[in-house]
């Protein structure tokens, strides 16, 4: 597995977008974007309310946990305007070459197939750059639309994992699913190159 520490957080474009490190000028949209009651529903780890003073933390400690190896988080912004929409990322175990996805998408950009693109890109990034074997995500399985964007990818539903997260005071099940690097190669054989 390559070594996030030695190397700089790249920009890794798509035919719309541009995957980039965030920046401390990112926090206010940050904070309108993720600070909506419907993306903290969805997700695990974003709290609701989401105030601005969370979000400048948040982009100040991603530099760190970069180059520590910990994880690597992208700013999902369209390529034309430079509109931030959202964040895709990896949470890195070097140990067993291994990364856990994470995404959002602000409300405005919903039903446009960002997510599906940045997370394809993310995709090729872990596997291709990274050198890691595996890549999962979690879903609240009431969460179709995530699903959708879990199955487009290609990744396989490994199972779900009952009333896994206590989750504004009801308990939530989790779908678990996840692609290998044998898995992203066939694809890649079978597809091609992706185009994004």
């Amino acid at each position: 597995m390559t070594d996030p520490s030695k190397i700089r957080q790249p920009d890794l474009p798509t035919s719309r977008l541009v995957l980039r490190p965030f920046v401390s000028e990112d926090a206010s949209e940050v904070q309108r974007l993720a600070g909506e009651r419907e993306i903290a529903a969805n997700t695990l780890r974003i709290p609701h309310p989401y105030s601005l003073e969370m979000a400048r933390e948040w982009i100040g400690s991603l530099a760190g946990s970069f180059d520590h190896s910990e994880q690597v988080v992208f700013a999902v912004v369209r390529a034309t305007d430079h509109q931030l929409v959202g964040a895709v990322g990896l949470v890195i175990d070097p140990d067993n070459r291994a990364a856990e996805m994470g995404y959002w998408i602000g409300k405005p950009y919903w039903s446009q197939g960002y997510c599906t693109e940045a997370a394809r890109k993310v995709l090729d990034y872990g596997f291709e750059q990274l050198g890691l074997n595996r890549i999962f995500a979690s879903t609240f399985r009431r969460n179709t639309a995530s699903a959708r964007v879990l199955q487009k990818l290609g990744m396989v539903l490994e199972g779900t994992a009952r009333q896994a997260i206590l989750k504004w005071g009801r308990y939530e099940d989790l779908e678990i699913y996840a692609m290998l690097e044998d898995d992203f190669r066939r694809a890649r054989r079978h597809d091609g190159p992706s185009s994004s």
